[in-house]
């Protein structure tokens, strides 16, 4: 079939290969924190089991834990969903799938600023949507402006698809900026936005913002949220959305043909997380802006990076366009997809801007140790000294 790979899973992939040939690669490919589930919710997981809840699950999730959701969406979020707005899925990605395939028909347009997460354009194709690809500049911090938003929109758009923090860039959008989107949506009573937060926590500018906390758009907006990132729960699988009753009924719908109910105990453990008080992630929190402190003096000591300030999320987005045209021996770097090649074999896996939507630019996975980092940075440095 006509689907792409998953650039961050192929070259996560390919450095497993490697280290298994014995080679010492250093991976930053993957959006997974390093953390440990704290003790609390895998307490609440032994206790589930303990418990018994070892059945198959009703298809939108218990209805405590969506209880709990929507409860945490109004504590954090200031979003007025009930239960029967949530939808808990195995996994954001599975959420955001429910969501296309449910609202997609074929031939409808949906605009997607670039950089964007790998699977939205893919997961558009495989329902028979056309992905509109609005491209954005590190210049101006990889952000979607309300006239690129409208000069987008056509008679066929549908929805509209973007992260705050973003990945990959790590841009977070300030309320004026949403309002300003939202501003738009408003003018287009039949557009959908798909606002994927999942790393709402993991932000260093001290604010998140939901586009849906607009009442003119409330109706319009789908929120996109998991436990993965903020509580270190990448296998557990639970991500969840709030949305307007009749998309939730449809995303059930869905749902219930595809994989039914997620893992029981991950949902109890869930109920732990959700219902938890967010600072006490502020330790993780701070640990994540040491290591872009870090990754950022870095790549910018290196002649021709080019680099943003990211507000959250664990990722760098350089442009590395100036090296394209330089050589080392015999290898060549004419695209992003070559320089990251050449950085395996060098002995650092990162994944290609292509995948993003951004042909000029790499990703950094900064989710790991500093000492690590240090040593890829290291790495990267040298080997892109080498290029001439």
């Amino acid at each position: 079939m006509a689907m792409e790979e998953s650039a961050t899973l192929a070259m996560s992939r390919k450095s497993r290969e490697l280290k298994a040939q014995g080679k010492d690669i250093i991976s930053l490919s993957l959006g997974e924190p390093d953390f440990n589930t704290p003790d609390f919710i895998k307490q609440a997981a032994v206790e589930a089991m303990d418990q018994n809840y070892t059945l198959y699950t009703p298809v939108p999730g218990y209805d405590d834990l969506r209880e709990a959701i929507a409860n945490k969406f109004r504590r954090d979020n200031h979003l007025p969903y009930t239960k029967d707005n949530i939808v808990v899925s195995t996994g954001a990605k599975q959420s955001i799938a429910n969501l296309v395939m449910a609202v997609i028909n074929p031939g409808d347009e949906v605009i997607i600023p670039a950089p964007f997460w790998v699977s939205y354009s893919e997961i558009v194709k495989v329902a028979g949507g056309i992905p509109v690809i609005v491209p954005t500049t590190i210049e101006s911090d990889f952000k979607f402006t309300p006239e690129q938003f409208r000069a987008s929109i056509t008679s066929k758009s549908k929805m509209m698809m973007f992260s705050s923090p973003c990945n990959p860039t790590g841009t977070v959008y300030t309320k004026e900026e949403l309002r300003a989107l939202a501003d738009v949506v408003k003018e287009n009573p039949n557009l959908i936005v798909m606002s994927d937060e999942i790393y709402e926590h993991i932000n260093f500018v001290g604010y998140h913002h939901s586009i849906a906390q607009f009442e003119d758009i409330f109706d319009q907006v789908v929120t996109v949220n998991g436990v993965s990132k903020a509580w270190a729960m990448t296998g557990w699988r639970i991500g969840y959305i709030g949305a307007p009753k009749v998309i939730a009924d449809a995303c059930n719908k869905m749902q219930g043909q595809f994989t039914s109910g997620t893992c029981s105990i991950a949902q109890r453990a869930s109920i732990a997380a959700v219902n938890a008080d967010p600072a006490i992630l502020k330790d993780m929190v701070a640990a994540f802006e040491g290591r872009r402190k870090l990754v950022l003096e870095a790549l910018n000591k290196m002649p021709g990076v080019k680099t943003n300030v990211p507000g959250g999320a664990f990722y760098v987005f350089p442009d590395i366009s100036s090296f394209f045209g330089k050589s080392n021996g015999n290898f060549t770097i004419n695209t992003a997809e070559d320089l990251c090649m050449y950085l395996l074999e060098k002995g650092v896996a990162l994944v290609t801007g292509e995948a993003f939507g951004d042909p000029n630019c790499i990703r950094i996975s900064y989710a790991t140790s500093e000492k690590i980092l240090t040593e890829a940075m290291r790495r990267v440095a040298e080997a892109l000294s080498e290029l001439k």
